[in-house]
């Protein structure tokens, strides 16, 4: 009988080094995923900025071009040549702010893609954060198992580490 048990021992060792390997590589997981969301989440918010920048850029033409439209509208009899230049200034002033617009749609579209992406790698850390947990309930139950010498609590500590690989999987391949 001793020697069944000995035996039953050296496979809750072998399965406890197991569990507590799965949640040492979930734990990593965890920090990568969780810095990428950060990495994503300062590049998304840099662009936001950029966005900003573009936008009171915008706003200074849009304010300059409508100065020189009232100014032109007030003064009738201004010089065939500063009247030609204020319309170049017009003109020009018109193709920034277009070019800023376009500018924004494009910075936009960077955001928000940077921010599906923090979003995808926050999924991905929140699963193999849940087997973290799991792992290491799996871990106490094993050790409460070999310290009772109790083969239920070692089965319940199996189904619950179990548990912990699977969503270790999910982490990855997010299938849940």
């Amino acid at each position: 009988m001793e020697e069944k048990r000995d035996k039953w021992l050296n496979f809750l060792a072998l399965t406890t080094v197991i569990i507590a390997l799965g949640a040492t590589m979930s734990t990593l997981s965890v920090g990568k995923f969780s810095n990428r969301g950060i990495l994503k989440q300062t590049q998304a918010s840099n662009q936001w900025a950029y966005y900003q920048a573009k936008s009171i850029k915008a706003y200074l033409y849009e304010l300059q071009k409508e100065k020189l439209e009232t100014d032109l509208k007030l003064s009738p009899n201004i010089d065939e040549g500063v009247r030609n230049e204020y319309e170049q200034k017009i003109t020009k002033y018109g193709e920034q702010i277009r070019r800023y617009e376009q500018e924004k749609i494009d910075i936009q579209g960077q955001a928000q893609s940077l921010e599906k992406e923090r979003d995808q790698a926050m999924v991905h850390s929140q699963q193999f954060g849940l087997a973290v947990i799991f792992l290491q309930l799996a871990i106490l139950m094993s050790s409460i198992a070999s310290l009772m010498k109790k083969k239920l609590m070692w089965g319940v500590g199996l189904m619950v580490g179990l548990l912990g690989f699977l969503y270790f999987a999910n982490g990855y391949l997010l299938l849940f």
